[in-house]
């Protein structure tokens, strides 16, 4: 059985890694961590124009009607350049919470303008307290707050979960440049994917009206995205391996090649050894979403699990190869090390996903 990619995927692979590699520099990334920018607008619309944020949405809503297995090939190469773009915030949550829980009319109003770039949305669900939302709706009205919300400050839209009357919970759609809504950034180690908190003060919202209950929308969403979320793990792995490797072949120490030293090739054979379990896991968690398959929970938990560890060990192992230079503002390792614990913290961290492999493993 081959579980790779078809050669039509891996041609939108190549070309992704092309325009990228052109476009979107450690140079773009840097520019949005030390500037006042959020995100890297330019090179947004040049995403939008290719048609990335309409991979997965149907044709009769404006997409391009594609399986989640080229989704998965891009968000490779998105996490391999580091690309300081809302595509996590407004295409593997936003729209896919949509998809989840909106119903067949408010699909066909919102989702058009996610596939064509009109609108970027996220999902404002933390209020910094574990499984404890404060937020309420009353007549349609949202108030209280929603921390760590990525991309916050530049969304026009986002999906909030919130509670109404009776306590029940619900997801609720808000327009952010509603003057009741009030934006502030907030501080994260890797500003190229900033988060802010949102407060809402009565601001008027739609609740999304799906078959599906809000809370199994939501682990709908954990689930996808946590496929999704891996592959761009992934691709930075392969891109601190190919830089500890460059870098290593390249130095000299003792009139020998750095990559020679028996300590560093460990090193390199550690971070590529985790790098493959974690893509081999993907590619499990590709097939499961691609095939809306009842191993998708588990495979997604694992997928997570294995991504989180393994961009973590190869982001470090990366500035150990580098030496003292590692640790510098000058090199670029520390740009994937930032990137490695955002992603890490992205919907759960790793001790909840592994909690949830466990419960998982143990009722497969």
């Amino acid at each position: 059985m081959n579980f790779d990619f078809s050669e039509d995927q891996k041609n939108i692979q190549e070309q992704a890694r092309s325009m990228l590699a052109k476009e979107c520099s450690s140079a773009s990334v840097r520019h949005i961590i030390d500037g006042d920018q959020y995100f890297d607008a330019a090179l947004w619309q040049q995403v939008v124009a290719l048609g990335w944020p309409a991979i997965t949405i149907a044709e009769k809503h404006g997409g391009l009607g594609l399986s989640y297995l080229e989704l998965c090939v891009i968000a490779t190469e998105l996490g391999r350049s580091l690309a300081p773009i809302p595509f996590i915030a407004s295409v593997y949550l936003g729209t896919e919470l949509i998809k989840a829980a909106a119903s067949p009319a408010q699909q066909q109003e919102w989702l058009p303008a996610l596939a064509s770039g009109d609108i970027i949305s996220t999902v404002a669900i933390s209020e910094g307290k574990t499984n404890h939302v404060d937020c309420l709706v009353s007549d349609n009205q949202l108030s209280g707050r929603k921390s760590a919300v990525l991309h916050g400050k530049i969304a026009n839209t986002a999906i909030v979960s919130a509670k109404n009357e009776n306590g029940e919970l619900g997801l609720y759609f808000a327009e952010l440049s509603d003057s009741s809504v009030s934006r502030a950034p907030q501080d994260s180690l890797d500003p190229s994917l900033p988060r802010a908190e949102l407060i809402f003060d009565k601001t008027p919202v739609i609740q999304l009206a799906g078959q599906t209950p809000a809370a199994s929308a939501l682990h709908t969403l954990f689930d996808r995205a946590a496929v999704l979320l891996a592959f761009e793990q992934v691709g930075g792995c392969e891109a601190v391996i190919d830089m500890a490797k460059a870098y290593t072949t390249d130095r000299y120490a003792f009139g020998r090649q750095v990559a020679s030293f028996q300590a560093i090739k460990h090193k390199l054979a550690d971070m590529f050894v985790a790098k493959e379990l974690a893509k081999s896991n993907a590619y499990y968690g590709a097939w499961a979403l691609a095939a809306d398959a009842p191993e998708l929970p588990l495979a997604a938990a694992t997928a997570r699990v294995s991504a989180i560890d393994a961009y973590y060990l190869c982001s470090k192992e990366n500035i150990q190869a580098h030496g003292g230079m590692g640790f510098t503002w000058e090199f670029d390792c520390h740009l994937y090390y930032r990137r490695a614990q955002n992603l890490s913290t992205l919907l759960g961290g790793n001790p909840y996903w592994k909690g949830l492999l466990v419960d998982r493993l143990l009722a497969a």
